[in-house]
């Protein structure tokens, strides 16, 4: 079964001076604010190409991390993952870096740092980013 998941962008004026919003469709969630200011400079309360991307990535990490860990017959308690993820203007994304904190009975951690290297490259928002450094900081709790 093939998923489709869409989002949309409804965006006023010249990429300095405009803004738009973003919106969850296919969940109706949530709208967005996003502008020009907050992806070059940073800001709160208005959100990023970039930080949406990071939600992915740690979401897909956490994801594939657990299934990795449960093949393994060691399914986690908790996993917390961060993904932080770069832009340079004039450059674009250069990478994204995933701090994972895993609660995982009876691991060894030679196993669990292999399973999280493998759910590192292996998550499919990983896999589509191959054009991009990841990186990847594991600790077992």
């Amino acid at each position: 079964m093939t998923v489709t998941s869409e989002a949309t962008t409804a965006w006023k004026g010249s990429l300095i001076e405009g803004s738009g919003t973003v919106s969850l469709v296919s969940s109706g969630l949530a709208t967005f604010d996003v502008d020009w200011k907050a992806r070059s400079e940073g800001s709160t309360g208005i959100t990023t190409p970039e930080e949406l991307l990071a939600a992915a990535h740690s979401s897909c990490f956490s994801m594939e991390f657990s299934s990795q860990l449960a093949k393994n017959g060691t399914p986690p308690e908790s996993i917390e993952t961060t993904a932080s993820v770069t832009f340079q203007k004039g450059v674009g994304i250069t990478g994204s870096h995933l701090n994972v904190n895993a609660v995982v009975p009876g691991i060894s951690p030679e196993d669990f740092e292999r399973l999280a290297e493998n759910a590192r490259s292996g998550c499919p928002v990983s896999r589509a980013l191959a054009g991009i450094d990841i990186t990847l900081e594991a600790t077992l709790a």
